[in-house]
């Protein structure tokens, strides 16, 4: 089976990488969230800071999401600044891709001591 957004998936990992190698787990979330967007445009790929995606029921606006990154209108990125990731933070995550149409996001925690988390997941509506 063929990966998912595979180039776009190696383009993330190699500047989600790029950025701990310099800036290591010193900073705050912005900074991490600033340089991934220059990182990211800088290799090509289009991306939207805090797009903001509208949650409905029953045709009525209940909420909103507002992840981090949209990569080429295609894949949800989600960024951390902590110790270490949290169950939240994973829940959050999995929030803003089940109820979104991604069906790929990153989860990355640049704030770990021992180095960039990065979870990545597959969601397919097929699976719900």
């Amino acid at each position: 089976m063929e990966l998912l957004y595979k180039e776009e998936s190696f383009i993330i990992r190699g500047v989600a990488f790029d950025i701990y190698k310099q800036f290591r787990s010193n900073h705050k979330e912005k900074i991490y969230h600033n340089a991934c967007f220059i990182g990211l445009t800088n290799k090509g790929l289009k991306a939207e800071n805090d797009k903001r995606i509208d949650v409905f029921f029953c045709g009525k606006k209940v909420g909103v999401y507002v992840p981090d990154l949209i990569i080429n209108d295609s894949i949800l990125i989600e960024l951390k600044a902590k110790p270490r990731l949290l169950k939240e933070d994973e829940k959050q995550f999995w929030y803003y891709l089940k109820g979104t149409d991604y069906k790929l996001g990153f989860l990355t925690n640049f704030g770990a001591p021992d180095g960039v988390e990065i979870v990545r997941k597959v969601y397919d509506s097929a699976r719900k």
